[in-house]
């Protein structure tokens, strides 16, 4: 998979992740127009990466300061 702008951390082929799988009323698997039914975590050689479908890590959260933290 080539590093682009949107692309910069590695992330493993998977087809939960793919242009051609939709995810299953089940939620344990991937509906696969080449494959069919197959576990989230299963790939193949018709692998394209859709960066639309991977849930983004949230953010943490920020530290709470006082007026005495800013004070001399």
């Amino acid at each position: 998979m080539k590093k682009t702008v949107f692309n910069t951390e590695k992330i493993e082929p998977a087809c939960e992740y793919c242009q051609s799988g939709k995810p299953a009323p089940d939620g344990e698997s991937v509906l696969c127009a080449k494959k069919g039914v197959v576990p989230k975590s299963y790939r193949c050689k018709k692998y394209k990466y859709d960066i639309m479908k991977r849930v983004p890590k949230k953010a943490p959260k920020l530290q709470q300061f006082d007026k005495e933290d800013f004070s001399i």
